[in-house]
């Protein structure tokens, strides 16, 4: 069971950032991937992600080639490959309060109703959301508050792999513990694989099962 992109070749508008990149993410393990800026961490996360489409190779989820992105592959494909951004702004609608942005996900497959508001709750409670913070909007809450919220989005429909991409690098120390802690907890109790994209090599050794380099690659003339 594990989350691979094999050969993969991706860039933007003719760029190419990534060339004949390979990595696997095994159920229960945390890899974690490090590299310079412009390496292609961020794309190759898109690409794992099913946001973004290579130019060459492919991912395959779980011994099965997956075709297409976003809604293109199916929901029960797309939902156990959840995302953690860096920038809790920039990945949520403003306009939507905590508990909005977290049942997004559950209301966009059509989730049965009456089981959102539980939902809901039980992973409010689990990042530390208090029901005041919940009524809130984005520009109402902290940094780490939204990206508890974010968190708690990332996890409510049970992910089977989760992507981090600098989840933590705006956060206080408290909150990157708490981030961290969640996640562990839900790796224990699930087998949920986990990718951390991180600058912080004290982060990666204190988290990550094995760490992967990721290299600029070679511009191609």
């Amino acid at each position: 069971m594990s989350l691979v992109a094999e050969g993969v070749s991706a860039g933007y508008r003719g760029r190419r950032i990534l060339t004949d990149t390979s990595l696997t993410v095994a159920a229960g393990e945390t890899v974690g991937l490090r590299g310079p800026s412009g390496s292609g961490k961020s794309t190759l996360v898109r690409v794992l992600a099913l946001l973004h489409a290579p130019d060459a190779g492919h991912v395959s989820l779980d011994g099965v080639r997956v075709s297409g992105v976003r809604h293109r592959v199916p929901a029960s494909v797309r939902t156990r490959i959840a995302v953690l951004f860096q920038s809790p702004r920039a990945a949520g609608d403003p306009r939507l309060t905590l508990a909005d942005l977290i049942a997004e996900p559950l209301r966009a497959v059509r989730h049965p109703r009456e089981r959102i508001g539980a939902r809901v709750a039980e992973l409010a409670d689990r990042v530390g959301l208090t029901a005041d913070l919940l009524t809130r909007r984005p520009h109402a809450v902290s940094d780490g508050q939204l990206q508890r919220a974010c968190l708690a989005r990332a996890l409510v429909h049970r992910p089977s792999y989760l992507l981090c991409d600098e989840a933590t690098t705006m956060l206080d120390a408290s909150t990157q513990a708490l981030v961290a802690s969640v996640i562990i907890g839900e790796q224990r109790e699930t087998g949920l694989g986990v990718l951390v994209v991180s600058h912080d090599p004290a982060l990666l050794a204190r988290w990550a099962h094995r760490v992967e380099d990721l290299h600029r690659p070679v511009p191609i003339r």
